[in-house]
């Protein structure tokens, strides 16, 4: 019997996807390139929500947020949702996640407790004693904080406090106050990065595994380069702010979307008829932000991402190490995309462009997965837990309805899907957005909303100019409203077979 392949999983938080080396000169991510060259980089791959909750819950569970139930921050994915590591390991394989799970939310009610909840995040005691099982993962080591927020707790306290390091001068206080208010430039040291425990818990739970010569399906889940915008030395000053190209807004381009957009060029909006009192939604705010900032912003969020790509060739590195990389499929990815400054818009939030739901998206498996291809057929990431399934032999589930992608990697078909669709949902109904993309068109529907949006990306690949209203394109729209139809009717899972004159 041929042994089945080790699956590492990497992934970022909030990359945007033009932010490798081998296709982005201003940025430096040599272990990234390394990636590049010795797989395939897919150059069309999509989250299947933009925020975080949904989209990771997605990743594990091969469904739509729709499906699995996580369908926005603040949610929580049901501890009784089948997972591909409950398959996996079924399948004889050992599972472990390290870094940030973010399936949970951060309060918790009698009829959905949640272990991801303040204060319970930073009871060291229970973290001391708590390693899993967890979502299909037999062994979890997690943190919940992006840089100095004050989430800081779980099993990456408790490796800092191991090292005799007193870290609680680096972090913000849970009250909300900042004593520690630096912004760019962290005070914390690499040695304690959330990077390097990664990397270094990774690396040992993989020798674990090697040395028991077991199959493992591992996920490293760095936080970087997620805001807030702050970073360990000497990374802060890697980039010279004046050398980058700062993305703009292009003027008029909002005229012809939907209100919401515009909105955000203002100073003081009032985006009360767009959310409930005390429950904001990602976006809704002022984008403006002076270019001085904006420009040192980009500068750090780059520095971000080198700075993680130095742990991620470590992880690399360990591979080689153990002699077992010929026989690891390796992903790269993120669960979202980021704006930090393109169409004038920060952060993340209801604007589908391509520079919120696009990812990078790198696999290599040397020997199976082609080496220094790039790939533009369409990828999502509700389908890496059936690709994963697929590679590993072991049978896809029916209540995923992610595909199985690995014939594509594998270069053996030109592709496994003809669209992917993004899904974004806060509370209340009033900002329910749902994005269809084809091989060319992007069509984004406001529920209860006469408006929306329809982008020709061959022609303007910038999606600078909206079609939703254009009079030449209304039979466009009319027949990609028609697929977007078919295509939510064909994503419903099938979790019970029919039976024959029942």
């Amino acid at each position: 019997m041929a042994k089945k392949p080790n699956i590492l999983l990497i992934t970022s938080d909030q990359q945007h996807w033009n932010t490798i080396g081998a296709f982005n000169d201003e940025i430096s991510t040599p272990n990234l390139d390394r990636l590049v060259r010795e797989g395939t980089a897919f150059m069309r791959a999509y989250c299947p929500n933009p925020t975080c909750t949904p989209s990771r819950s997605s990743i594990i569970t091969g469904m739509y947020p729709s499906q699995h139930g996580a369908w926005a921050l603040g949610t929580k994915l049901s501890e009784d949702v089948r997972t591909v590591g409950d398959d996996l390991q079924a399948g004889g394989y050992r599972t472990a996640l390290v870094g940030k799970a973010h399936f949970q939310p951060l309060a918790s009610t009698d009829e959905h407790p949640s272990v991801e909840m303040m204060p319970l995040l930073q009871d060291l005691d229970y973290w001391r004693d708590f390693t899993g099982p967890f979502y299909g993962f037999e062994h979890a080591e997690m943190l919940r904080n992006h840089a100095h927020e004050h989430l800081v707790g779980q099993h990456y306290a408790i490796w800092m406090e191991e090292q005799g390091f007193d870290w609680k001068a680096h972090y913000a206080e849970p009250t909300g106050s900042l004593p520690y208010s630096a912004e760019h430039r962290w005070s914390l040291p690499e040695a304690y990065h959330y990077n390097t425990w990664i990397a270094a818990r990774t690396n040992a739970l993989m020798e674990r595994y090697t040395d028991d010569e077991e199959p493992f399906f591992v996920w490293a889940s760095f936080p970087d380069p997620h805001p807030p915008y702050l970073v360990s030395e000497p990374w802060d000053t890697m980039y010279d702010p004046e050398r980058l190209t700062l993305p703009e807004l292009t003027p008029g381009e909002h005229e012809a979307n939907p209100p919401h957009f515009g909105m955000t060029q203002l100073e003081r909006p009032d985006f009360s008829a767009y959310q409930e009192t005390g429950k904001g939604v990602h976006g809704l705010y002022t984008h403006l932000i002076p270019k001085e900032k904006q420009r040192k912003n980009m500068a750090v969020y780059y520095g971000m991402v080198s700075f993680m790509d130095k742990y991620v060739g470590r992880i690399l590195d360990k591979l080689d190490e153990l002699g077992i990389a010929d026989n690891t499929i390796v992903v790269y990815t993120t669960d979202h995309g980021h704006f930090f400054g393109q169409h004038g818009l920060q952060f993340k939030g209801a604007f589908h462009y391509e520079d919120l739901l696009k990812l990078p998206f790198i696999v290599r498996y040397p020997g199976s997965v082609p080496a220094g291809r790039v790939d533009s057929s369409l990828q999502s990431l509700v389908d890496l837990a059936p690709t994963f399934l697929g590679f590993s032999g072991i049978p896809v589930p029916p209540t995923m309805t992610g595909v199985d992608q690995s014939r594509v990697w594998l270069g053996e078909q030109s592709a496994a899907r003809d669209h992917v669709i993004c899904e974004n949902r806060n509370e209340p109904t009033l900002m329910h957005v749902k994005t269809y993309v084809s091989e060319r068109y992007k069509l984004t529907v406001y529920y209860e909303r006469p408006y929306g949006e329809l982008f020709d990306l061959y022609e303007d690949p910038g999606e600078l100019r909206n079609l939703w209203d254009d009079p030449g394109h209304q039979d466009v729209k009319g027949r990609l409203l028609l697929h977007f139809l078919w295509a939510e009717m064909g994503k419903e899972p099938m979790p019970m077979p029919r039976l024959h004159h029942a």
